[in-house]
């Protein structure tokens, strides 16, 4: 499960009802910079690093090797959900997941300062340091915290780099090996420890028995680190194909690729949009679509669905089919444009241009639909949807060369339209 676009298209619904016939979720990659919302009954949920199957008591969920893992952001969503009667007993971590340490996040926000009026956005979290750390070899894992001297070696390795940096560079100074030992060997390892696993010979023991696994992707497409719009993009690869790195399966165990896809498009932070919205339209979107994130609480970039961009997702994910949510925020709408190319320069693109300067000049192509102005909210049924509805989602389809097979309609687990 992969979100098409750039995020917040609404993996969280879609996984929480897939989850109730599966066996185990697992986390693929990323860290808690991607929220998922989840809404069953008059509760609302907010996950950012435990898997969106946590709501369901009989689902195994897995933070698997390929995320990066701040326990202190684990350790306050554990006791949210416990706080509230949710049963955590079946999450686990893998052992090979990469640490977020305090480090990381003061050189993310170092890095970000530093880079002024071309900052990428990012969530502050320490994320891209994490990876980075992981990259050059230096990073701690989750199984470090299980060996005392192990963990104080390979801190005092890295921190003797970041401290001379932060002192050399920024003028600042950063945190202690005593004090980052104090905590986490101290604190969190103890805490941690009953929940870590040989993440890849659990999933396989599930798949060898025949049952069900769902990979959740956080991001989306778009923020991919190979394919998104870089440098404007998050630290991993967000695509499907990153669940056999970032989980340890191979290719023939992935059965079907759902895409999760906006029927609108939003965009958080610094990046080029070729379809934005902007004054009354826009903020009328973003009123009605609550689209702000859920953990920056930053105002969403809104604007018409991009079947450029879609079709490239498709090629991208291999997507089986579509899960097309919000459809009910453009109820009100008399007409809906959707872009079906990008016009650079006189030269029509209805693939994406792999130059960048060609996707920042890019002009969208519109083509305009009627809109059905009706509440669409207690559908149940495709055939419950206004005509024009149906055609809205049927021109998307075609669009992507991807059927739908879910339409989300309203934020509740019944507010789904299940397409036959």
């Amino acid at each position: 499960m992969v979100g098409t676009q750039w995020g917040d298209e609404g993996k969280g619904k879609l996984i929480d009802i897939l989850a109730a016939d599966t066996d185990m979720v697992v986390r693929f990659h990323g860290g808690h910079n991607a929220g998922h919302t989840i809404v069953a009954g008059e509760q609302t949920f907010a996950v950012r690093l435990v898997p969106s199957g946590i709501l369901h008591p009989t689902v195994k969920n897995v933070i698997g090797n390929g995320v990066v893992v701040d326990p202190r952001v684990l350790f306050q969503e554990i006791d949210m959900l416990e706080s509230r009667g949710i049963d955590t007993s079946n999450l686990v971590v893998s052992g090979n997941a990469h640490l977020i340490l305090p480090y990381h996040q003061e050189m993310d926000v170092l890095y970000e300062r530093h880079l002024g009026e071309n900052k990428l956005g990012t969530t502050k979290s320490g994320i891209g340091p994490a990876y980075a750390d992981k990259a050059f070899r230096v990073g701690l894992r989750v199984q470090d915290l299980l060996d005392a001297k192990i963990f104080r070696q390979k801190l005092d390795v890295v921190l003797k780099e970041k401290l001379a940096v932060m002192a050399k560079v920024y003028n600042r100074l950063g945190p202690t090996a005593e004090s980052i030992c104090d905590e986490y060997l101290g604190v969190i390892a103890p805490r941690l420890e009953p929940r870590i696993v040989d993440s890849v010979d659990l999933i396989h023991s599930y798949l060898d028995a025949g049952r069900s696994v769902m990979f959740e992707g956080a991001q989306a497409t778009f923020l991919d680190l190979d394919h998104g719009t870089y440098p404007f993009v998050t630290s991993s690869n967000t695509v499907a194909g990153n669940v056999c790195a970032g989980a340890g399966v191979g290719p023939r165990n992935l059965e079907r690729i759902i895409g999760v896809t906006k029927a609108y498009l939003t965009r958080v932070g610094s990046g080029p949009f070729p379809t934005e919205l902007f004054g009354e339209a826009a903020d009328d979107i973003v009123l009605r679509g609550k689209e702000y994130g859920v953990n920056t609480k930053r105002r969403r970039r809104p604007g018409w669905f991009d079947a450029v961009m879609m079709r490239q997702s498709a090629r991208l994910n291999g997507l089986t089919d579509i899960f097309l949510t919000k459809l009910d925020i453009l109820d009100p709408l008399p007409e809906i444009k959707v872009c079906v190319a990008y016009d650079v320069d006189g030269t029509r693109f209805e693939h994406m241009p792999y130059h960048q300067s060609d996707l920042h000049k890019a002009v969208p192509v519109y083509e305009t639909l009627p809109g059905w102005q009706e509440d669409i909210s207690k559908a149940t049924t495709l055939e419950e949807l206004p005509a024009k509805a149906r055609d809205y989602v049927l021109f998307l389809a075609d669009q992507a060369k991807v059927p739908v097979s879910h339409i989300s309609v309203g934020p509740e687990r019944r507010q789904t339209v299940f397409v036959a």
